[in-house]
């Protein structure tokens, strides 16, 4: 399209056309102004018209000046053109820069009942950097405010964050949506594509609406979102940070997760480098209860994973508090990593035996702040007390029928037995509860043990030094079950003594009674730590040492509850979940958007249960992000479009040109002044 065109005749030039081009699709704001290109008459009247009055002088002989007077009008009469010219630039342009000319919107941004929803995306992720060294985060609730600004007052909006907070199911003014702005702060909840579209189209299906969806769209936790749908307009908003490469802690766990008593133990943390450069001597440090208990250097290579330990000091007792922690810049949120290292749950010891004379069982799981031991003889014992054990003792006992089905229950509801045979037992009632091939044979002489395998995962950490010249306990082989390769403890003679067997839960077998006539085992200084790892192992507990931020249900063991008073999680703020009892279990259904990471104690009353530790989702630290090809590629319809906005700044000129158009005033404007200083620079130099 070409603008309007100007035709200007001067006496002495055939003709001159000033034409003025504009783009295509250019249209004016206030047309009603081009009349006043009318004006452009009056220079050219006062280039026609010069009213000056001029002097006669006389010569005696003008042979000689008229040469030099030829030259010089004609270069006056070069100057005056020129300066006609800028006069005539000057005031066209300056007409039509009232009439404001502008390119048209692509979009319509007036219309009537528009109804906007805006989702920013307010993860962790968001905490990165982007140039300017301004918050994605910033720069997010920046851009929500210039699309408040852009849309007419009329308008109505909905804010949707990651909390998916009540007040998004409800439509809002402008002013009352840069309040909610203020207000967004960063969240532990991470959401997919799928939740998000999910949530849009729940929350009022039924209206046609613009979605401005404002996000670092990062790969792992968009997922793969469902069809768009057609009846809405989606725009992408991509909030780019400047550095996508983070490190931080993949996983941590203890090597032995149910050490008891003085047993040697040891975290290891796996650390993940996500980023395209190696991280040399990162410094990691251990803190337990406020105290620093270790720290150690450690290179990671780019896309890799490297395990660091730390040996845990022996006689942790009660609710420990220990964070990893590294410095690594510029995305930090996640380099504090919290575990919760809880030995205040006692394992709860039942011993079934003849009669009511204390035991080595009784004597070694004595320690009431680490075992709950109970013992009864086996005509007196109650069939529901093995619902609450972890570990039960059959000492010297032959189980009739009853028993031996109520324990079978157990095994197979993943329990753990401990079988000690008694000397003039039934081998057949044997077989029926271990459910292994078992013999009685006759008492033989006494002989030693073989030294342990350090190598069986059974002794993982119990021994400080590995010595083969350990002392060994002497026992007479009673039971015999065959060839065990896998045995925990072996006779000289390769024998097993000490079994393993896996049947749902876990069935240990002691080859000889406990007794003096058979065995110095209880005597001995294996005794001990074997027991304590035993009943480590068959520990069944439901804590875990954290949780991520995105996890919903938490599980404790809870046995005594007083009263109605409700659980509470007392950490940065006080939270009372949703809960639920099942039998000695409470279950815990956690808001996600009242949680930070960090430690919580369980509360009940005055009592403080358990301690819990949350760290955010792994995911969220993956800091790999699409690109506004992949993404519209991904998202799919034809009602979606990209902003490829990387600042405020552009952000802000791109929507406006989207929606208001492009002003094209401000270039007429300096055309104008650039002509008005080059006629005052022909009039001032040109002679």
């Amino acid at each position: 399209m070409t603008g309007p065109s100007i035709k200007i005749e001067i006496p002495g030039v055939t003709c001159l056309e000033l034409s003025v081009n504009f783009e295509s699709q250019m249209s004016f704001l206030y047309p009603s102004f081009l009349w006043a290109l009318s004006a452009l008459a009056i220079p050219i009247l006062i280039h026609l018209f010069n009213f000056r009055r001029t002097t006669r002088v006389f010569f005696s002989n003008t042979r000689a000046l008229r040469q030099v007077r030829e030259v010089t009008t004609a270069r006056r009469k070069l100057k005056h053109y020129l300066v006609l010219l800028c006069r005539l630039l000057f005031i066209a342009f300056l007409v039509i820069a009232f009439a404001q000319p502008v390119i048209p919107a692509r979009e319509d941004a007036g219309g009537s009942h528009r109804d906007i929803t805006i989702y920013l995306d307010n993860s962790f992720s968001m905490s990165a950097q982007m140039e300017g060294r301004a918050r994605a985060l910033d720069a997010a609730v920046t851009f929500a405010t210039e699309i408040i600004d852009l849309f007419p007052p009329d308008t109505r909006y909905r804010l949707l964050t990651n909390d998916f907070a009540p007040s998004s199911n409800t439509r809002k003014t402008g002013e009352e949506v840069a309040d909610l702005l203020t207000q967004v702060r960063l969240s532990p909840v991470t959401r997919s594509a799928a939740e998000i579209i999910n949530r849009i189209r729940l929350s009022d299906p039924s209206r046609n609406e613009e979605v401005f969806w404002i996000s670092d769209f990062q790969q792992s936790t968009f997922g793969s979102p469902p069809v768009p749908d057609s009846t809405i307009r989606w725009h992408l908003v991509p909030v780019v940070p400047t550095v996508n490469s983070n490190v931080f802690i993949d996983t941590a766990y203890l090597d032995n997760p149910f050490a008891i008593g003085q047993e040697r133990n040891s975290l290891t943390v796996r650390m993940r480098n996500d980023g395209n450069r190696e991280r040399e001597q990162l410094n990691v440090k251990l803190t337990i209860n406020g105290i620093q208990a270790a720290t150690t250097a450690v290179t990671i290579p780019p896309g890799a994973m490297r395990d660091v330990s730390f040996d845990l000091a022996t006689g942790l007792a009660g609710l420990n508090r220990a964070q990893v922690s590294f410095n690594d810049i510029p995305v930090s949120f996640d380099n504090e990593f919290y575990l919760a290292l809880n030995y205040n749950e006692r394992i709860n010891v039942l011993e079934i035996k003849p009669d009511n004379r204390t035991t080595p069982i009784r004597q070694v799981f004595g320690n009431n702040q680490v075992f709950n031991y109970n013992g009864f003889p086996a005509g007196n014992f109650n069939y529901s007390l093995l619902d609450q054990a972890d570990i039960v003792v059959l000492n010297g006992v032959d189980p009739d029928p009853a028993l031996a089905q109520a324990l079978r229950a157990f095994i197979d509801g993943y329990g753990t037995l401990l079988f000690i045979p008694r000397a003039d037992g039934n081998a057949e009632s044997y077989r029926n509860l271990l459910g292994v091939s078992v013999t009685l044979r006759d008492q033989a002489p006494m002989q030693e043990l073989d030294p342990p395998d350090f190598d069986n995962p059974f002794f993982e950490n119990v021994f400080e030094e590995r010595t083969p010249s350990i002392a060994m306990p002497r026992a007479a082989r009673l039971l015999e079950w065959g060839d065990d390769r896998s045995a925990i403890l072996r006779f000289r003679n390769g024998a097993p003594f000490l079994s393993s067997f896996q049947q749902g839960g876990r069935v240990f077998v002691l080859a000889s009674p406990l007794n003096d006539t058979y065995t110095d085992f209880s005597r001995n200084a294996l005794f001990v730590p074997v027991m304590y790892r035993m009943a480590s192992t068959a520990k069944r507990s439901a804590a875990k040492p954290y949780y991520t931020l995105n996890e919903s249900l938490v599980t404790l063991k809870a046995d005594s509850l007083a009263g109605e008073e409700p659980i509470r999680l007392k950490g940065e703020q006080e939270v009372i979940p949703a809960q639920r009892i099942i039998g000695d279990r409470v279950l815990l259904d956690i808001p996600r958007h009242s949680i930070t990471q960090g430690f919580y104690y369980v509360t009940s009353g005055s009592d403080t249960l358990d301690l819990l530790a949350f760290n955010p989702d792994r995911d969220e630290s993956r800091m790999a992000t699409y690109d506004v090809q992949e993404v519209m590629r991904l998202m799919g319809g034809d009602q979606v479009s990209v902003f490829e906005a990387r600042t405020p700044e552009a952000f802000s000129k791109e929507i406006k040109d989207r929606y208001l158009g492009k002003t094209l005033w401000k270039y007429a404007v300096m055309l104008a002044l650039a002509f008005l200083l080059a006629e005052i620079l022909l009039i001032r130099f040109m002679k």
